[in-house]
């Protein structure tokens, strides 16, 4: 059963909210963090990023890195632009795009629930990006970075914060330049805070979308504390960590899409020949084709997109990973006709998330960078769990969610 735990929050004061909180540290690179935190003291990428504070080039994993994220930490909680709360509380943190907003409740996740997949995963984690951000932990002593959770909906859960959002105005409030709306209550009701822990015990299990890295990461580091503190209780603030779990029918996960550098010495002709044989392939235009069903994906070559509808029996409906659209491009396509076999580690292909729309597809294919592109048609919440609950893993790059959590909201220290 899923154990969440309310924590003293470090926050940032009203004013200075916006300015302080930030895009994730994974989802944008030295160079863009350095020019996102131009000319704003307050942003947290100071401290999630913290080789901006040095010259270009400087190797992000340094030593020094890492102490200047601790120098940082301490600076914006002298200079009071953190602040931590009194008292133990809940928050519910919600996020608006377009005209949609969903509802997160932000409390500290159980090390236990990771360790016993009570918090079950779709993704492997890569031991080299576990130990980067179990380094940013270790130093700073606080998950300064949420993780996103969702978990099966509760009726009870969703009528709690409907009440709270509707009942009081939010801490913060603010729209991102992004464009995406973000909101933040604060729940110190002793009360409330009983009944929402009380509800989520119920819950069998929680589920990792977004951020299996610090998940991972912040769960070894607390199963590290308890080795160098061997007569722990369990009520440490090192047992738990940072997350925001959101209700599964409140999410939606976003196409994650697929462009490639070559045809593997094919031409066009040929490439849609060896297609026709596991696919119905029909010329769509020049107009942007997205898929419109599952097993049905959208290519783009040469300045006109296809439709390509998998033929049945060429996948497994059956198996949870077999029926995955991400599986069926990968065997019928991306291995089978152009011998990529390692989407981890094969440099002729690269993802870019739906977000950014099918026509970034089309630029890298027309700039030459790419010459064919493969659009699928998104993952559903009951897949993803049904994938975490078998025991099974998603292939990389599968989800998207959208929008990203903001950092810098809410901060959980670990003393």
């Amino acid at each position: 059963m899923a154990i969440i735990k309310p924590f003293k929050g470090l926050r940032p004061p009203k004013n200075i909210a916006q300015k302080v909180a930030s895009r994730p540290y994974d989802v944008l690179n030295s160079d863009e963090a350095r020019v996102e935190a131009a000319g704003n003291q307050y942003s947290l990428l100071r401290i999630i990023k913290p080789e901006i504070e040095f010259p270009a080039g400087t190797d992000e994993h340094s030593p020094e890195v890492y102490e200047k994220a601790v120098e940082m930490f301490k600076l914006f909680q002298q200079e009071k632009w953190l602040v931590q709360d009194p008292k133990d509380c809940l928050y519910i943190y919600a996020q608006t795009m377009n005209g949609r907003t969903q509802y997160g409740l932000v409390a500290c996740a159980s090390v236990d629930d990771y360790l016993n997949n009570v918090i079950k995963k779709h993704e492997l984690t890569r031991a080299d990006k576990e130990e980067d951000r179990m380094k940013h932990v270790r130093n700073t002593n606080a998950n300064v970075e949420p993780v996103f959770f969702a978990y099966p909906a509760v009726e009870k859960i969703d009528a709690i914060v409907s009440e709270i959002v509707t009942s009081k105005p939010a801490e913060y409030d603010f729209v991102a330049e992004d464009g995406f709306g973000h909101h933040f209550w604060v729940i110190d009701n002793e009360e409330t805070i009983q009944q929402l822990v009380e509800l989520f015990a119920k819950i069998p299990s929680t589920y990792v979308a977004d951020g299996h890295h610090r998940t991972a990461a912040a769960a070894l580091v607390g199963a590290e504390k308890r080795k160098l503190n061997p007569n722990y209780n369990g009520n440490e603030e090192f047992n738990y960590f940072l997350a925001v779990h959101f209700p599964d029918n409140q999410l939606q996960i976003i196409d994650y899409n697929r462009v490639v550098k070559d045809l593997n010495g094919l031409d066009k002709t040929g490439l849609i020949e060896k297609l026709s044989e596991d696919f119905v392939v029909e010329k769509m235009g020049a107009e942007i084709f997205k898929p419109d069903n599952l097993h049905t994906f959208s290519m783009y070559i040469d300045g006109e997109w296809y439709k390509m509808v998998a033929k049945p029996g060429r996948f497994n409906d059956n198996d949870p990973i077999g029926v995955l659209d991400v599986t069926i491009l990968s065997n019928l396509v991306l291995d089978k006709i152009l011998e990529i076999k390692d989407l981890r580690t094969d440099k002729r292909i690269d993802f870019v998330g739906g977000i950014r729309g099918l026509g970034e597809l089309k630029k890298r294919v027309d700039s030459g960078e790419m010459k064919v592109a493969f659009a699928l048609y998104p993952v559903s919440m009951k897949q993803l769990i049904d994938i975490a609950d078998s025991g099974n893993i998603m292939p990389p790059k599968t989800t998207w969610f959208e929008p990203k959590l903001r950092s810098g909201l809410v901060i959980h220290k670990l003393d």
